[in-house]
């Protein structure tokens, strides 16, 4: 019988007993546990576990069930199943335009939709508005207050994905322990080369001779998450800062939507914190 899967993540703040209790819970409903990865951080506790069914499940039952046992240790829980075929996207943006013009533009060819834009400015609501698509400002200088908003409106559209189309937050690991493996991001290097915010003007004071993008996974480790696709091009001699920025950026849209529907497709796998393209 063909297997059911379902992630569910556990975040809250960290005690004694919390592993216990939900892999306890996973084996009195006969089921196996795939994955298992656990973090604490200045005393919050986050925890993944994805875990197998060969038993029909209701699962809609299970996740009050997980709810009430949160509940009840204080924890905040969430699940997820991959047994909808079409996901619910949302996508992350600040007011550079080239990634999400790109995911608009093929948006019919991904196995999902865009519920949601949110933007930390207003200045891409006109994309959205013609796409009619909800564009939602979420422009908070706290990150934990910009945070509990991004949550509800991630629980209100129910997002399955989550696309940073040249989003200029950092997100914490409150939220990112939330959405394991489902929070894909575009960076301007080929990491690890190159963190941070500047890595074009990094990359051409250092005089490399060939410029790329990374997409990949984001994690609570800023720019270090699990990479799923790099793509590059040549500098020339000729290049100025700017140019390298309008190669990149076509660069960056491109490598960032294969990225979100090669993952749609359900074709990536994260194992030891790399990512594999499935065989079938």
């Amino acid at each position: 019988m063909k297997k059911t899967i379902v992630g569910i993540t556990v975040v809250g703040k960290d005690r004694e007993g919390i592993v216990a209790q939900f892999t306890n819970f996973v084996f009195q409903k006969h089921g196996n546990i795939e994955k298992v990865n656990q973090n604490v951080i200045k005393g919050l506790f986050g925890m993944y576990l994805e875990v197998s069914f060969t038993s029909k499940i209701n699962f809609k039952k299970l996740d009050s069930e997980l709810q009430k046992l949160g509940k009840k240790i204080r924890m905040e829980v969430s699940t997820h199943s991959e047994t909808n075929s079409e996901k619910n996207i949302a996508i992350f943006v600040t007011k550079e335009d080239h990634c999400l013009k790109e995911i608009l533009s093929a948006r019919r060819t991904v196995k999902g939709k865009i519920s949601v834009i949110v933007g930390t400015e207003k200045a891409l609501a006109p994309l959205a508005k013609k796409a009619k698509i909800p564009f939602i400002i979420v422009n908070d200088r706290n990150q934990e207050k910009a945070e509990e908003k991004l949550l509800k409106l991630c629980k209100k559209f129910e997002v399955d994905v989550i696309v940073l189309a040249r989003y200029m937050r950092i997100l914490t690991p409150n939220f990112v322990w939330r959405y394991p493996d489902r929070i894909i991001n575009i960076h301007p290097s080929l990491l690890p080369a190159f963190p941070g915010s500047l890595a074009y003007a990094q990359a051409f004071e250092r005089g490399t001779k060939i410029v790329g993008v990374t997409s990949h996974y984001v994690t609570e480790n800023l720019d270090q998450g699990p990479i799923i696709f790099q793509d590059s091009f040549k500098v020339t001699p000729e290049d100025t800062l700017e140019s390298i920025k309008r190669n990149g950026q076509k660069l960056e849209a491109t490598t960032l939507f294969k990225a979100v529907k090669m993952h749609l497709d359900n074709k990536l796998e994260v194992r030891w914190r790399k990512v594999h393209v499935k065989s079938k």
